[in-house]
């Protein structure tokens, strides 16, 4: 379960880390900067997919490990009492931030799904659907960034 957690919980220890606190939300803030040139050109390089399928699995590997430890009953940092109301980072505990962690995940799957379609041209005109793709990638990347600040840090109804 250790090495579940170590793998699920990963965040960057850099001074840049308020911009992309863990992997995920470093390759998502990649594909936002990506998407700009499909958007311009009307036209997905191969590049930009193989990225997206990279970030597909930097999104897998954390819902997978995040699904085991729940099955184990873990919860987000932040949702956990340790002692004295205060969670491991010394900051007040938040119940409701589980279930919040649960559906910024929810909102990563299906912001890949919208940015497969634009990709792809299913539903929409293909140069049309490009044109919303840095949207897309812009929502996705907040997703990912609320994903990790979630975990960490109490929301509006600490200790309730």
């Amino acid at each position: 379960m250790d090495l579940l957690r170590a793998i699920h919980g990963y965040q960057f220890g850099s001074p840049l880390a308020f911009l992309f606190p863990t992997p995920y939300a470093l390759a998502t803030l990649i594909l936002l900067v990506w998407s700009i040139a499909p958007a311009v050109k009307g036209m997905v390089s191969t590049s930009f997919t193989v990225w997206l399928r990279i970030v597909w699995v930097l999104t897998l590997i954390p819902v997978a490990t995040g699904v085991i430890l729940a099955l184990g009953g873990a919860k987000v940092p932040s949702a956990v009492n340790i002692g004295g109301g205060l969670t491991k980072y010394g900051l007040p505990y938040d119940p409701s931030r589980d279930l919040e962690h649960w559906m910024y995940s929810a909102f990563a799957l299906l912001s890949l799904y919208v940015i497969e379609v634009l990709v792809r041209g299913r539903m929409i005109e293909h140069r049309t659907g490009l044109k919303f793709l840095p949207v897309a990638t812009l929502f996705l990347y907040g997703v990912a960034y609320m994903i990790g600040r979630v975990a960490v840090l109490p929301g509006s109804t600490p200790g309730t």
